[in-house]
């Protein structure tokens, strides 16, 4: 009970902050569209990452911009969802990790350095996205590690292809309680209002000002604000205003990527780690035991002090459970 009325109450407040944002982007449309020209034209590319070596996958329905770091089993690394989240959010610790595992970290399409297609974003396209990452680019029974909704894909591909997944750390995942809904009829229309050239532009580029990413950094994913500096802001900003990029975040933001997983779970053999941070909020730790029901063989760790991205807010403290689970399950391979 607890959970789902947290998740009706966060899908509450998220309708209420788009549709102020939708009034005051249609308000006077003369001036959002001179704004809009204006911070499109202060938008600059994403620098080429300092870190791991930058590889492009040619997938069917747009190009897959991924860091490749290491040596060893492989391990595959998939960011969250939300205004200018990517790749980078798994920088630390995929660093880390390098010294033992052949380490990959995908931009998913629509987000950070991949491309941007004008196409309808839902769960399907995502699922079939890193499936297909994992068989053409990976090649190998991989772990895959997965924050927030990317966690709920990642469970459906362990589903429905077992063969290529050898483990699964879910970070805070989404699926059950939590971005398990199917988008109803005012969902459907905040989708179609932010895809509007204006409008919905207007009202994207208020959700991601720099205020903007700065209050969701500190509310919505980090416990200690003193973690989320100027770079980190920065960073968020540019990646959620790269050409293209709201469309894939409109789908986000109207629960078109939603996926349900709970109802299939009992059905997952593959060894799974679930890790939570204790002042989470979307959703927050006591959806835990939810999972833990669905999944009885599941080992749970939780972080004290750390919010919703517990791996890369704390990432010398996350590595250590992680890689005693990886240790038990994973097989790594040490480099010759």
């Amino acid at each position: 009970m607890v959970a789902r009325s947290s998740s009706e109450e966060y899908r509450r407040k998220r309708r209420k902050r788009l549709l102020r944002a939708l009034l005051f982007g249609g308000a006077a449309v003369g001036i959002p569209a001179a704004a809009n020209a204006i911070i499109a034209r202060r938008n600059r590319s994403l620098a080429a990452p300092g870190w791991g070596r930058t590889h492009r996958y040619a997938w069917k329905l747009g190009e897959i911009s991924f860091q490749r770091l290491g040596s060893g089993a492989p391990l595959v690394c998939l960011h969250s969802f939300g205004p200018g989240h990517d790749a980078e959010e798994w920088h630390d610790l995929a660093e880390r990790l390098a010294s033992r595992f052949e380490v990959f970290v995908p931009d998913l399409i629509g987000w950070g350095r991949s491309e941007k297609p004008r196409l309808s974003y839902d769960g399907e396209f995502y699922i079939s996205q890193i499936a297909d990452f994992l068989e053409d680019v990976v090649a190998s029974k991989a772990v895959v590690l997965a924050a927030g909704l990317a966690a709920a894909y990642a469970v459906q591909v362990a589903l429905d292809r077992p063969q290529a997944l050898r483990a699964l750390g879910l970070v805070v995942p989404s699926g059950i309680a939590f971005s398990g809904e199917e988008p109803d009829v005012k969902d459907a229309l905040i989708n179609r209002m932010l895809r509007l050239p204006i409008i919905g532009t207007s009202a994207l580029n208020l959700y991601t000002s720099l205020s903007a990413i700065a209050g969701h950094l500190r509310r919505d994913a980090y416990a200690t604000a003193d973690r989320v500096d100027a770079a980190r802001i920065e960073h968020h900003y540019q990646s959620s205003h790269q050409p293209g990029s709201h469309l894939a975040l409109a789908a986000f933001l109207s629960g078109y990527l939603n996926h349900r997983i709970d109802e299939n779970l009992a059905r997952l053999d593959t060894p799974t780690w679930i890790a939570w941070g204790r002042q989470a909020t979307m959703p927050p730790v006591e959806v835990a035991d939810l999972w833990l029901s669905r999944i009885p063989h599941a080992e749970l760790e939780v972080f004290e002090g750390v919010g919703n991205l517990p791996h890369a807010e704390v990432p010398v403290r996350f590595q250590k459970p992680l890689e005693g689970f990886l240790a038990r399950h994973a097989e790594p391979v040490t480099p010759g």
